[in-house]
């Protein structure tokens, strides 16, 4: 039996790799397909795998639809009211030209928070292309940093949909993982961000592309939203959210009792309600006040939703994959067949999730996956809330270690930048892996103190 169920967790992650490999088939499917296998070659009655693809998807998608949805939106109110581009304008002017990386790393590091990463990049190039010419440095001083910093938020500090579907599958609030991600993010931006950004580009020179140049495109003329206002909206949703932890631990703790005021903070810090507080504020304020209209607010919002679809639909997929895996009991199995090696549980994370990350190039997919194999066996390690928040940060450090050629973002960097694919592999793949090893020595040091 032990055999059969090691088996089917084996069978299922190669399956798993070969349709999005090989056959090309969309994650959303090919998870399922791969949740479906488990259950055939664990003995699943027929009945029971289609029982379980309802409840592992309907588990997951009650929290992540509403909370991946709510973000979507808000981060399109801010792409598309200029407020991303504002604030970095501003990061720049504050910082000067000598200075610009730090100002690209924080620009980046906030605006990953609400939107997602590809978007954010091709946002803030014209900023990249407009230092490039002023200073004559390589495109890479500038964008290294940016990277990192956009990579670090997408992959580490919620409400981004890696994070949150991590979260979700482990069960840990999300208050501890947006605490650890920023103690975790910032260090690790400086080192594979502006250390390493800096190092590479005195090794590799790159211009601005000549089709990617617009007349005017650094200097242009852009309605003044106030810098506070848009940090306050983007840093709404976090504020709420770690409001709602830290009540949560006081209450506890006894320090203060419950009443209607910790029930409200709670209430007001929970996802759903933090992120449908900071869309509508972004609605009004960046939007019906700056002239949009009610229509041009719903089409946003509608567009907004087409790709925080995908991601939706793939994480209830991974949701299925954790389903079938608990039910059969192969996810058990196979994790404790793991520890049997003793690898410290933080490292088995990393691992886990930067096998699959190397195989197939979704960090999203790493990490959902590497999570499902993970969580019937932290059930049973008694561990606390923030040592689980650190198994969800180990997995984000994993997932986003050792991006290549089957990387979305690696290829969307490349054509940014117009780089050769070597030219990539040299900056874009050391950087994505300082960053994740950078980030896992600093999750284990966390750990000593937990």
């Amino acid at each position: 039996m032990e055999f059969t169920l090691l088996l089917a967790v084996f069978v299922a992650i190669v399956v798993l790799l070969f349709l999005i490999l090989v056959v090309r088939i969309q994650a959303f499917i090919s998870l399922l397909i791969s949740s479906i296998v488990v259950g055939l070659i664990a003995g699943m009655p027929f009945a029971d795998i289609v029982d379980n693809i309802q409840k592992g998807m309907g588990g997951t998608l009650g929290y992540v639809a509403t909370v991946v949805g709510l973000g979507a939106i808000f981060g399109a109110i801010l792409e598309h009211s200029g407020a991303t581009e504002r604030i970095s304008r501003w990061l720049l002017d504050k910082f000067g030209i000598k200075n610009s990386p730090i100002a690209l790393s924080i620009a980046g590091f906030l605006i990953a928070i609400p939107v997602f990463f590809d978007v954010a990049f091709v946002i803030l190039a014209p900023l990249l292309y407009g230092l490039q010419k002023k200073t004559g440095k390589s495109l890479l001083y500038f964008a290294i940093p940016l990277a990192a910093s956009l990579a670090i938020t997408h992959a580490f500090i919620p409400p981004t949909p890696g994070p949150i579907a991590v979260a979700d599958i482990i069960n840990v609030p999300l208050g501890w993982i947006i605490l650890f991600g920023f103690i975790v993010g910032i260090p690790t931006t400086i080192i594979s961000g502006l250390i390493f950004g800096k190092y590479i580009a005195n090794k590799i020179h790159i211009e601005t592309p000549t089709e990617m140049i617009r007349p005017n495109l650094f200097e242009k003329d852009q309605k003044e939203i106030p810098v506070g206002l848009v940090l306050a909206l983007i840093l709404t949703p976090v504020f709420l959210i770690l409001m709602n932890t830290l009540t949560d631990v006081l209450v506890k703790n006894g320090t203060i009792d419950a009443g209607l005021i910790p029930e409200l903070i709670k209430f007001c810090g929970h996802p759903f309600i933090a992120l449908m507080i900071s869309t509508l504020l972004a609605l009004y304020f960046l939007g019906v006040k700056y002239g949009f209209t009610k229509n041009q607010l719903q089409d946003i919002s509608t567009k907004a939703l087409a790709p925080a679809g995908v991601i939706i639909l793939i994480t209830g997929a991974g949701g299925v994959f954790k389903q079938m895996l608990i039910e059969t009991g192969a996810g058990v199995l196979f994790a404790e067949k793991l520890l049997e090696y003793n690898i410290y549980p933080l490292l088995l994370a990393f691992l886990l999730a930067m096998i699959i990350r190397i195989l197939q190039g979704s960090a999203t997919v790493a990490m959902i996956t590497a999570a499902g194999i993970l969580a019937p066996i932290l059930v049973n390690m008694e561990l606390s809330e923030p040592q689980l928040a650190l198994i969800v940060l180990s997995i984000a450090s994993g997932a986003t270690s050792f991006s290549h050629v089957n990387d979305s973002g690696f290829w969307l960097i490349n054509r940014y930048l117009g780089m050769t694919e070597a030219q990539t592999l040299k900056s874009v793949t050391p950087m994505s892996t300082i960053l994740g090893f950078s980030a896992l020595g600093l999750i284990m040091i966390l750990d000593l103190f937990l």
